[in-house]
């Protein structure tokens, strides 16, 4: 790093780390001591720096809050067996962050501040990282305007921030879910493929709904015909049909997530044959008619695998088998926490040690 580069570190002057019970933690709401802050001015990144956790000066006239100009990235930390701290796939996380960067036209982070950054900031807070079971640190990166403007045009001025949490499981149980044929969460030519903050404040009503009807979440079908399974509330969304990994193929309107990533290539190496292409809503209802759907789940970082327990349409429900006689998603379930944890060889190279 320049010395223009270098991290200035403000250590917090009371931990909160005692307070916290690691068994219990709820999902989002407790953060850890410190957060990595850069501040992109005059074209240049600058002002590189760790502070103690805690709200932020900010105009009420930036974009970030008027027009969403925002986005962010979610990913996990992991103890391993010896003590060692693992980040799974962290440049996957800084690629695509760029790649939404570019989409809501956001300066792009360099590859050095964003692993930088993130390295100070989890060595820092390292004792955050829960060694419970099931249990991990949430690393939630973000990019948004720091203009003083009131207008819609591309911003010049951005603030690029991570903060933590520790968690536990997010969910405890299997997800019912339904498929939604009115409401959209992305269409084609928009900003589906980007984690885009805009894309999941609209997407909390129809979720409401659906909630309200009793299913956990939405399986969100094309924005044009509503005729083709796209994804699963806030996951892509995986099916093993006729003994066959299927998962709706990548788009504009589909985010290209980690985790799917990672499971795809999982059941490729177990030699299990894998197909991403277009999934229509009859086929897979037709599909779960005749019990040729073996598993379905969502995956994503916040949960990894979440089994769905039933699939509702039209006011039909339709279950799944019990999650103990799910060989496949179990199976990348334990393999995945293992690497993560260290418990097992990475073959694939997706950890990364701090």
């Amino acid at each position: 790093m320049t010395e223009t580069q270098t991290i200035a570190i403000q250590r917090t002057a009371a931990s909160r780390l005692a307070e916290v019970d690691f068994a219990t933690v709820p999902f989002g709401k407790v953060f850890a001591d410190h957060m990595f802050v850069a501040d992109f001015r005059n074209g240049e990144w600058k002002n590189l720096r760790i502070i103690p956790f805690g709200h932020l000066p900010m105009s009420p006239a930036t974009p970030a809050i008027h027009y969403g100009q925002a986005i962010f990235e979610g990913m996990k930390a992991f103890r391993g067996g010896s003590g060692e701290i693992n980040l799974f796939r962290p440049l996957d996380n800084w690629k695509r962050l760029n790649i939404s960067a570019e989409r809501m036209c956001l300066a792009q982070v360099p590859e050095e501040i964003f692993m930088d950054g993130l390295t100070a900031l989890i060595t820092l807070d390292r004792q955050w990282v829960p060694n419970t079971p099931g249990g991990s640190l949430y690393i939630r990166p973000f990019l948004f305007s720091a203009d003083e403007y009131i207008g819609i045009r591309p911003s010049e001025n951005f603030t690029f921030m991570i903060i933590n949490c520790p968690v536990g499981p997010y969910y405890s149980t299997p997800v019912k879910v339904c498929i939604e044929t009115h409401y959209t969460r992305a269409v084609a030519g928009g900003t589906g493929y980007a984690k885009a903050g805009g894309n999941y404040g609209g997407a909390i009503y129809p979720a409401k709904l659906a909630q309200d009807k009793g299913y956990h979440q939405l399986i969100w079908t094309d924005g044009k015909n509503h005729e083709y399974i796209e994804e699963s509330g806030t996951m892509n969304v995986m099916f093993v049909m006729d003994g066959v990994l299927v998962t709706p193929a990548l788009s504009d309107s589909i985010l290209a997530g980690i985790t799917r990533d990672s499971v795809l290539k999982l059941a490729r190496h177990w030699g299990m044959k894998t197909e991403e292409r277009k999934v229509s809503v009859n086929e897979l209802l037709a599909a779960l008619k005749e019990k040729r759907v073996q598993e379905a789940f969502g995956a994503g970082t916040a949960a990894t695998i979440a089994p769905i327990e039933l699939i509702g349409f039209e006011g039909t429900d339709y279950y799944l088998p019990p999650v103990s006689e799910r060989p496949f998603s179990g199976r990348v379930l334990r393999e995945m926490d293992a690497i993560k944890r260290g418990q097992q060889p990475d073959p694939f190279g997706w950890i990364h040690k701090v």
